[in-house]
């Protein structure tokens, strides 16, 4: 196995090589965290409601596991379903106005266990061309026709579309905010064409859950297009700040999963307390809409100084704001001086991103105040000037 030692030395010298770096949580301060000792501002992670150390969850969570073991010892399919699932789903359905829904092991499962079930060999999905990995995976494994349509471009879509119309079935499947950039999909111009090819329509909420709608449904049901959406898929660890992932449809949808997703039926069941902390998580996303308000405000104040400062960082409003410098080693060192400042912000390379697009990706929480972004601003100014990202 001499090869790997090789490849990694190659990987290291064009500053790809990745490590696992150890942070813990900043008891009583929201919003931060801590690294090798140090207090760092935490712009980091996808916490956007500001709910991984919510004490109602956490209060749940220990209660789940005294009342009902550590584990579920088996899959949903075997003894693990426990009666917790089905009132979470229940809670889910309801939040997303479908006839049923499924809780995954997580959002990696989910996509993967969906697009699996529904498409094969004989079939087409169309994927933005920034969708999530887990995405691509998933269609990957389907053994499907891999469309890959530009970026938020319909016209392309339209042409793929046309071409593989004779496919058996058509799933259309998208991020609604992308993970890397931060902007939407045009949901709009996906429902038109799904119309006209008849296609199925996926929409991954992942960066969208909890954040955006009246009770944080997301975007779909913020745009008023969630009957279109044929399978509405989310996460429960970010705005939820627990774990595990969702899919909402139709009941024949679900019953379909139940039987044909294998990254369901072959999975361990989630831990009991993982089931009763997002049930908690649930009921705050859905109530607690000043998350969502100082969420929105802090971004605006945090992407308007950034701007100020001379970063460019795009058009979009959601909490991602990137900053993209190209060069990965130029990524490092930004992130680097960024932590010399205070501010623990990670530097995204290929092939997360696509090459020549390094770049450091903020991402807020409502934990975070506007008096804190704008002084967190002013150190990024700083840290980029030092990284020689920023010139003056």
């Amino acid at each position: 196995m001499d090869w790997i030692e090789k490849e990694l030395h190659a990987l290291a010298g064009v500053s790809l090589e990745r490590e696992l770096v150890e942070y813990t949580p900043a008891n009583g301060l929201p919003g931060h965290t801590m690294r090798e000792g140090r207090l760092l501002l935490d712009l980091s992670s996808n916490d956007y409601l500001g709910l991984t150390g919510h004490p109602v969850i956490a209060a749940a969570m220990s209660r789940a596991a005294h009342d009902e073991g550590n584990g579920a010892g088996a899959s949903r399919l075997v003894t693990g379903n426990r009666p917790a699932y089905g009132r979470l789903e229940r809670m889910l359905a309801e939040w997303q106005g479908k006839e049923a829904a499924l809780v995954f092991a997580n959002g990696y499962a989910a996509n993967i266990g969906v697009i699996g079930s529904l498409a094969g060999r004989g079939d087409a999905v169309f994927s933005d061309r920034l969708n999530h990995a887990s995405i691509v995976d998933g269609i990957a494994l389907s053994r499907a026709e891999h469309a890959r349509y530009r970026h938020n471009d319909p016209e392309h879509l339209r042409w793929l579309l046309e071409k593989n119309r004779h496919a058996r079935r058509k799933l259309i499947v998208t991020d609604a905010v992308f993970s890397m950039d931060g902007d939407k999909a045009m949901l709009g111009e996906l429902v038109l064409l799904k119309r006209e090819f008849g296609a199925m329509l996926m929409v991954d909420e992942a960066h969208s859950g909890g954040v955006y709608g009246r009770h944080g449904e997301g975007l779909s049901r913020t745009l008023g297009l969630q009957e279109d959406v044929d399978v509405h898929m989310g996460t429960f660890s970010k705005a939820f700040g627990v774990y595990g992932g969702y899919v909402c449809g139709n009941r024949s949808l679900i019953r379909w999963l139940i039987n044909k997703a294998r990254a369901l039926v072959y999975s361990t069941a989630l831990p009991p307390a993982v089931i009763g902390g997002v049930i908690a998580a649930l009921e705050l996303v859905r109530k607690e809409a000043w998350r969502r308000e100082r969420l929105t405000e802090t971004t605006g104040t945090f992407r308007a100084s950034l701007r100020a400062a001379g970063f460019d960082v795009g058009y979009s409003d959601s909490p991602i704001v990137p900053v993209i410098v190209g060069d990965s080693a130029a990524a490092l060192r930004f992130g680097a001086a960024l932590a010399e400042e205070g501010i623990a912000a990670v530097a995204i390379r290929p092939p997360t991103v696509p090459g020549g697009t390094a770049r450091i990706r903020f991402t807020l929480s409502s934990s975070h105040d506007d008096s804190v972004m704008k002084a967190a601003a002013e150190k990024i100014r700083k840290a980029g000037m030092k990284a020689g990202v920023l010139t003056p």
